[in-house]
């Protein structure tokens, strides 16, 4: 007897031991690695002093920072379906409409505010109106914050958001932009620094809208996105993610010649191209959110979601500074 409770003790304690190792080994791989998706242009910025900073990891130490540049929402979308991307950089209508569609995502923080334009290479193009069935407008995708604002303009100048549908075309800015200098098929670009920089400091490239004109108001353009798998799964990791975004933020506005270094590492761009971007009218960079119901006010009454979001709760985590 007394050998079978020494052998029923081993075994207890050998048990717990094992048990403990395994918690302790669960713990230590908690935060295997954070998954982090941007697009193109200078509204990315704070992502970019964050990465060369390494400011995740400052938060988090022993994380692996992952960073993905994809070349629009619908991409980043099937990442996050796929597990393999935590957080994305997008704008509020593709973030809306994929809310719209199921997917179980909330708005983490604001990233920034940009000059948005319609570039034209036709000196016949004054406005949209001018534009006609044999021109072609490079944007990212159908959905993205420059469709929904050139709807917006078309409601108010045709009384039709989708009248110019027909002639828009899927390009990443990288490409809309060689596409609409080349002066081929493309004849209009809607797009942000710093390729819309580029293309009005271009021979005969002029504006003919602006994103303000188009919605009527300013408004956040790129905000941060996260499942609620990551924010609910990893607590510790969304928070370092936030800080971190924070913290860029906050350097960039207080440590201005290492910023221009960096960002011009970053974009293969003179400290002098970094900064007339930065300077812009219209460009800036804040963790806030402004401009959610203006877009799913328009979004829903025309049909690209099938009803505005009732409260703020079914947009924002919790935190997040948000204005109407």
């Amino acid at each position: 007897m007394k050998k079978t409770l020494s052998c029923l003790l081993t075994i207890v304690l050998l048990v717990s031991f094992i048990s403990a190792g395994c918690t302790k080994q669960a713990n230590t791989t908690q935060h295997k690695a954070v998954n982090v998706a941007e697009q193109y242009g200078l509204a990315y910025a704070p992502l970019q002093i964050a990465k060369e900073l390494k400011l995740i990891e400052k938060n988090l130490p022993g994380v692996q920072v992952n960073w993905k540049q994809l070349g629009n929402t619908a991409a980043i979308r099937e990442a996050m379906l796929a597990n393999e991307v935590d957080a994305g950089f997008m704008a509020i209508p593709p973030f809306l409409i994929g809310l719209d569609k199921g997917m179980d995502w909330k708005i983490a923080c604001g990233l920034s505010s940009s000059p948005v334009g319609l570039v034209t290479n036709k000196d016949t193009v004054k406005s949209i109106k001018d534009l006609t069935d044999k021109d072609r407008i490079a944007l990212p995708q159908p959905g993205s914050v420059q469709h929904i604002l050139l709807s917006m303009a078309c409601e108010r100048e045709f009384g039709d958001p989708k009248r110019l549908d027909n002639i828009l075309v899927t390009l990443a800015h990288p490409d809309g932009m060689n596409a609409l200098l080349s002066k081929q098929d493309i004849t209009a670009h809607f797009t942000t620094p710093p390729y819309l920089t580029k293309e009005l400091e271009t021979a005969d490239m002029h504006q003919v809208l602006s994103g303000r004109q188009a919605l009527g108001d300013d408004f956040t353009f790129i905000v941060g996105v996260t499942t609620k798998r990551f924010h609910d799964g990893d607590p510790e990791a969304y928070t370092a993610l936030t800080k971190a975004i924070d913290e860029a933020i906050q350097f960039m506005n207080s440590n201005r010649e290492e910023t221009l270094s960096i960002l011009s590492e970053q974009y293969g761009m003179s400290r002098e191209e970094v900064e007339k971007n930065l300077t812009m009218e219209g460009m800036g960079y804040s963790t806030s959110v402004k401009g959610i119901n203006s877009f799913a006010e328009f979004m829903a009454r025309n049909g690209y979601i099938s009803e505005a979001p009732k409260s703020v709760d079914e947009t924002v985590w919790e935190d997040v500074h948000y204005e109407k």
